[in-house]
């Protein structure tokens, strides 16, 4: 038996130190503020080298030169290339003269997948979400590797099956078409027949149900517009809020 690095014995004997919780605690408020550190180094690294490759391919999709760029932008070549080259994170207003001589839009800079322009989902790599043993499945026809506004999934329902959908936060909707077969769409207490190219919007923050009515499968195409959030600022542990009193 291997024996236990200190022994309740030695532990006992272990002389008190009253300033020893004191300095703890602060080499452990240190040891957290410095990996607070580390992970804003690191994200800082990542925006820097997301925004660079992001302007990189903009920029050669429309055959700018770094010149022809900085003159269309007003954005001296200099900092253009240290973009590019990761060395730099742009400033907002930097970023939208940058966006808008390439008419895009700032987000096109944040853009974490198709970087290189397109991004190819092939069927037979595609992650379904399969349930009631198989008679209901969704294929996502999105990048799952990043946040989205919107969701788009291809839906496959079962002849006689009906799929109850979980309420989604407020202001989220979904739009949906049949591309197959017939759907009967039910919210709350009111249902609607839906045939084949036939299409719905809806609020997706009640409860809802796809029955399919049909003898053969049917399958639809849904597109989800999730709710707008307000973005989630980092508020620093050791921040402390200002009494206007005083």
């Amino acid at each position: 038996m291997v024996a236990p690095a200190y022994s309740s014995l030695e532990l006992v004997r272990e002389p008190f130190d009253a300033h020893a919780p004191a300095e703890l605690a602060e080499a452990t408020q240190a040891a957290s503020a410095n990996a607070h550190q580390v992970d804003i180094q690191e994200a800082n690294d990542a925006l820097e080298y997301l925004v660079g490759v992001n302007l990189a391919r903009l920029r050669a999709e429309r055959q700018l030169s770094l010149d022809a760029l900085a003159r269309a932008s007003g954005v001296s070549r200099a900092m253009l290339a240290q973009i590019e080259s990761g060395r730099s994170v742009p400033s907002i207003k930097v970023l939208h003269k940058i966006a808008s001589a390439l008419k895009v839009s700032v987000a096109a800079f944040l853009r974490r997948h198709a970087t290189n322009g397109i991004e190819y989902l092939p069927a037979e790599r595609a992650t379904r979400l399969v349930t009631s043993n198989g008679r209901f499945s969704a294929r996502p026809l999105f990048p799952l590797n990043a946040p989205a506004s919107a969701e788009f999934h291809e839906l496959r329902i079962a002849p006689l099956h009906a799929e109850s959908g979980s309420p989604r936060p407020p202001g989220t909707t979904i739009n949906l078409v049949v591309s197959d077969g017939t759907l009967e769409i039910r919210v709350h207490d009111r249902a609607q027949l839906l045939a084949t190219g036939d299409a719905i919007v809806f609020d997706a923050d009640q409860p809802h149900t796809l029955r399919n009515p049909g003898n053969t499968e049917a399958r639809a195409y849904q597109v989800t517009v999730n709710a707008e959030t307000p973005p989630r600022w980092h508020v620093p542990a050791d921040s402390r809020r200002i009494d206007e009193a005083g």
